[in-house]
């Protein structure tokens, strides 16, 4: 997939049916609380008559390999400790990405790996001296200039402080590596409000630096979430004086228009600022709300499906003219493993060992539409 964008650079120059709770003010803001149903302990049935042993049978061990052509669109977001498990569970992807830097993971030849550099509003967090040594062993890779920048419990700075960090990590970069790919860190979603967020990022990097920002990838990410300042979803990025953007419901939140047409409008966004000859990149999309809100294994797995085919066919005249004016290059499903506060959308599971329903569903579509 690294060699895919170098080409493309140089040829640039569905709802469940339960009904869901009331969202609340919540102190984890993405995730409206709800008052979770009380489990009834169910007794084992005993069984009568002499036990049967039980032989266990061996699991398939998958060797994983590069995925080629379109297949290496296909990313996902993991911790390391998950990666190899799940590629020898079956899970195939041609791109990875784990919030952070990683000098090691580059060298895994089955996918490529793509640095993430982490900002706060007192500077680029990531320490210099490893992105300096990474930058060297492994020119040419894509380096992710923040996640979330827009978001006030992830990267959390303004649109103005953004462009300075953004400058201050393409000018460190490109010194050591003119090769390297400098990727715009993806707002959470691309609506009205995130991306006149943007335009202050623009306008801040003319007015200090002069001319366009320089971006060789731009990176978005595709959720539906409500946009209201201190309630749930993703609130109001810093700096903006708005309470209110989109007010998403919680039965929007997979919503195939919904996600399609923000993806379209992004495209839209980047032609008339000057950036239609550069890649978007989707890396980070799924479902972060709780199956008990309506979103069970197939509503999500329907979900992705039909997330997937748009992302793969979807063109038009703002799409990337080196990639047959497609609108998305790649793109990174929500998560291969997460354990903590969005597991919905998990891909394998490390206690079984085995993929989840969803990423059975995930490896089937891969593997249905590229036979490996």
């Amino acid at each position: 997939m690294q060699r895919l964008f170098v080409l493309l650079l140089l040829l640039a120059g569905c709802s469940g049916a339960a009904v869901p709770p009331t969202p609340t003010i919540t102190p984890e803001p993405i995730v409206p609380t709800r008052t979770p149903l009380a489990e009834t302990a169910v007794s084992p049935t005993p069984t009568v008559g002499a036990e049967t042993a039980v032989v266990p049978t061996s699991k398939p061990v998958f060797q994983p390999q590069p995925l080629i052509g379109d297949a290496a669109r296909f990313g996902v977001l993991s911790g390391e400790g998950e990666v190899v498990p799940a590629q020898q569970a079956g899970l195939p992807f041609g791109l990875l990405l784990d919030w952070d830097i990683s000098a090691t993971l580059p060298n895994d030849p089955s996918f490529t790996f793509w640095q993430m550099l982490r900002l706060g509003e007192e500077g680029v967090k990531t320490d210099w001296d490893e992105i300096a040594a990474i930058a060297r062993a492994h020119p040419g890779s894509v380096w992710v200039v923040g996640n979330e920048p827009d978001v006030k419990w992830q990267d959390n700075v303004t649109a103005v402080r953004y462009a300075e960090l953004y400058h201050e990590a393409w000018t460190f970069i490109k010194q050591i590596d003119p090769t390297a790919q400098l990727a715009s860190g993806g707002i959470s979603q691309s609506t009205p409000l995130r991306r006149a967020y943007l335009d202050e990022v623009l306008a801040a990097y003319e007015a200090k630096y002069g001319g366009l920002m320089p971006v060789d990838v731009w990176t978005l990410h595709a959720f539906t979430l409500r946009e209201e300042r201190d309630s749930w979803g993703v609130d109001i990025p810093p700096g903006m004086a708005d309470d209110t953007g989109v007010l998403y419901e919680i039965e929007d939140h997979d919503d195939p228009a919904i996600f399609q047409q923000n993806i379209v409008d992004f495209r839209a966004w980047m032609a008339a600022r000057g950036y239609q000859e550069r890649p978007l990149a989707i890396t980070e999309y799924g479902i972060l709300l709780p199956s008990d809100y309506g979103f069970p294994d197939e509503v999500v797995v329907a979900f992705m499906q039909q997330s997937f085919d748009f992302l793969l066919e979807a063109r038009n005249d703002t799409g990337l003219p080196g990639d047959d004016n497609r609108l998305v290059q790649a793109w990174f499903w929500y998560m291969v493993y997460d354990d903590q506060l969005y597991p919905t959308g998990n891909l394998y599971d490390p206690q079984t060992g085995e993929l989840t329903a969803v990423g059975q569903a995930y490896a089937a579509y891969v593997n249905g539409r590229f036979p490996p």
